[in-house]
């Protein structure tokens, strides 16, 4: 009997992030903002395996609200495959598989993740053994979040937010994360974040041209003190979220009125981070949000980015 060989597999897993600091420079003449960011990833993870094929395809599963993922050659994912095929030369496609627990347009950066582990992934299923720093301009190619998902730990991203560099970071942190059943657009949230600028500009001081992280940030993710990390955590993309969907004010005071040491809306949101004091205080957190009929799961940081698994 002849046996038909599978196809051979590789597996990648990527995890989503949170911005603990973004502060969002002036808009620029082209229409983007120059920014600075505190990344840190976050044991909520993105697996993506890959196939051999003749074509570019791909499906998605997992325990996260699908129905914002595109499955056609919009989905970053197989940009991301396309970009390396086309810069190595490979004839062939790839079969992706995406098995998806960061939310979907929830400012925690799932989909980079699902660019950065298909890079990895084909990187490896073709052959082509790109050297990281190549790697890593591909994946500013794709996105700015991508070559954070890429590299993983906690990172300091400047520029449009792909310009890293690694930031040091002792002991864990214990986050509570509450998952919105809606999205927000990154484009969307800029542009309000631009309006209100624009309203409050008598109120407000001008937004620096070349924004940077506050000390106070670092100092806390040296020390691995997560109650300075509170006090410290930032973000400029929160107001006009906040603006777009009043509901999620409610959402942050209740964390906080639960025990949480402070709640921040990661990236553009409408995601909500919580920052427990510790391991305890997170699983409670995590109960009275429930019981308030959040959906909410626990996660830790940092955590490696990018990387193999056995399939």
């Amino acid at each position: 009997m002849i046996r038909r060989e599978e196809p051979r597999t590789v597996r990648v897993r990527a995890p989503g992030k949170i911005n603990v600091f973004l502060s969002v420079g002036a808009l620029q003449d082209d229409g983007y903002h120059d920014v600075a960011i505190a990344y840190q990833a976050v044991a909520l993870y993105e697996d993506v395996r890959v196939s051999e094929s003749d074509d570019f395809t791909i499906s998605v599963s997992g325990s996260v609200e699908l129905g914002r993922v595109p499955l056609d050659d919009t989905n970053i994912a197989i940009k991301a495959a396309r970009l390396l095929a086309f810069h190595t030369g490979y004839a062939g496609g790839v079969q992706i598989e995406i098995d998806k627990h960061v939310p979907v347009t929830g400012g925690m950066g799932g989909g980079s993740a699902d660019a950065a582990a298909t890079l990895l992934a084909c990187d490896a299923l073709w052959g082509t053994d790109l050297p990281r720093d190549e790697m890593l301009d591909l994946a500013r190619q794709l996105g700015a979040d991508v070559p954070f998902a890429f590299t993983g730990g906690t990172a300091i991203g400047t520029g449009r937010g792909d310009e890293l560099s690694p930031a040091l970071a002792q002991g864990t942190f214990q986050w509570v994360l509450a998952l919105a059943d809606f999205g927000l657009s990154t484009q969307t949230v800029y542009g309000e974040l631009d309006r209100h600028r624009e309203r409050h500009a008598s109120e407000m001081s001008p937004a620096n041209p070349a924004p940077s992280v506050d000390a106070d940030v670092l100092q806390a993710l040296r020390a691995g003190d997560p109650r300075m990390l509170a006090a410290a955590m930032h973000n400029d993309l929160q107001a006009p979220a906040l603006h777009l969907e009043p509901s999620l004010a409610n959402v942050i005071e209740t964390g906080e009125r639960n025990g949480a040491l402070a709640g921040i809306i990661s990236g553009s949101g409408p995601t909500v981070a919580f920052l427990a004091a510790d391991l305890d205080t997170a699983l409670e957190l995590q109960v009275a949000l429930s019981a308030a009929r959040f959906n909410v799961v626990r996660a830790t940081g940092p955590v490696h980015g990018a990387r193999l698994i056995p399939d």
